[in-house]
This record gives structure tokens, sequence and C-alpha cells, in this order.
């Protein structure tokens, strides 16, 4: 295989995988400037940004020397899934995981919304692929919530409904449907660090 421009991603982490680092470094150069946008546009902190899409790269790397890298996905989508996933992670070392329908309070760990940063302020191709994943990823995790709480998650989060529709479509005071929005979260933090779930795909 001929390294240059035109090589797939594909041929590329294949000829990686063989021990041509340059192919890495052609991988790199088509894609960095995208995936630190998209970091600098979730953090707004270059310096963050910046090690975040170092750590990244050195993920990247790790997986793909473990043979965890699935070649029927495009190593866009894959990379940048990465890369959002330790965002998220920075987000919740420093405590800063936007709240849901309040003020941050000092209870704010309590209350962290993980479909808060599943949206992007530029959306392309790419970028709706790797929501629409994220999101089926969190459904799956639904299910092990009560009745009451999934069912606010699905009608609020992949349903759009307000508080306010929700609350007359189910005969209930927007403060009860609050409520069940809140503890929902907070028993969705739980099941995933309980559980050891990551939200990517390495």
């Amino acid at each position: 295989m001929k390294n240059n421009k035109k090589s797939s991603d594909k041929e590329l982490v294949r000829s990686y995988l063989e021990g041509n680092d340059l192919a890495f470094e052609i991988l790199l150069t088509r894609y960095k400037d995208r995936i630190f946008s998209y970091l600098i546009s979730l953090v707004k902190n270059k310096k963050i940004a910046e090690d975040i899409f170092q750590d990244a790269f050195f993920k990247i790397i790790k997986t793909l020397k473990k043979g965890s890298y699935n070649e029927e996905g495009k190593f866009l989508p894959w990379a940048m899934r990465i890369a959002h996933n330790l965002a998220i992670d920075h987000f919740r070392k420093v405590k800063k995981m936007p709240m849901v329908g309040k003020k941050a309070t000092k209870n704010e760990d309590d209350d962290f919304d993980i479909f808060s940063v599943l949206k992007m302020e530029e959306s392309s191709i790419e970028d709706d692929m790797i929501e629409d994943q994220i999101h089926k990823d969190v459904r799956n995790l639904l299910d092990y919530l009560p009745d009451d709480q999934r069912e606010i998650i699905i009608l609020r989060h992949f349903k759009e409904m307000s508080f306010k529709d929700i609350a007359e479509s189910k005969d209930i005071s927007i403060n009860t449907a609050l409520g069940r929005m809140r503890y929902a979260l907070i028993n969705l933090r739980k099941i995933i660090e309980t559980n050891k779930v990551s939200l990517t795909v390495y």
C-alpha cells in the first residue's frame, strides 16, 4: 500500500498495525483539526482541549494496538467518540456537568445530566452518527430504571416533550415530573458507575 492522501482510513489502520508508523501520522494529519475543533467547542478552553486531544490519541493508539478497533465503522466517528468520552470524563472530574431543570447546587454531582453533553453546537454527519449511537447506548440502560422514571426520560429526551406537556399527558404536577426526572438521572448515574459502563466503543 502506498501511504498517501488517497489511502482509505481502513488501509491506513491496517498498515499501521503492520508496523508502519507513517500510516498513523497520515491519519492524525487527516483528522486532527476536526477533532481538536470539536473538543474546543465542547470545553471552551484551548489548553484543556489540547490535553484531552493528546489523551484521545494515546487512547486511540492503545486501542488499535490491542486489536479492539472495528473496521466496519469509520475511523473519524470512532475517534471522535473517544474524544467525546474523555471530555465527559473531564466535566465529571471538575463537577461541571450541565444540570437539568435547575441551577447548580451543592448537590450538583448527584444531578448531572448525561443527555446535556450530547448536544453538539455545529452538527455534521459524523456528529450525528456519534450522538445517535450514544443515545442508543444510554437508552439500553433505561431498562434498569423503574417504569415511571424510564418513561419520563423517554418523553423528555427522546420525544422532546416539555415538562408541562409531560405533566398534562400523565395527569401529574410539573413538580412530580421534575422530581421523577431528577431521581431518574441520579439512578442512571449509579447504574453507570456501579456497573462500570463506558459509553464508548473502546
